[in-house]
């Protein structure tokens, strides 16, 4: 039964990403220093989403080593 929960809220989640990403196809364009890059603004959106889960993963990470080295050490 919690198979068939699982499917349908993946579909739920698909069925909305797609419709954000047929509602945002409006170009902008990024700058930084002297490079740019015209893109949709929902690829531009899932992408900044997804370097910021990485980074946000990566921070954690090394928060955890920190506090980790810090404890082991008293």
């Amino acid at each position: 039964m919690t198979r068939y929960v699982y499917i349908a809220l993946a579909i739920v989640l698909a069925a909305i990403v797609l419709l954000f990403k047929v509602q945002n196809l409006a170009s902008v364009t990024v700058s930084l220093f002297s490079m740019q890059a015209t893109m949709p603004t929902s690829v531009l959106i899932l992408g900044v989403y997804v370097l910021g889960m990485f980074t946000g993963g990566f921070v954690l990470g090394f928060l955890r080593n920190v506090t980790h080295e810090v404890t082991a050490r008293r």
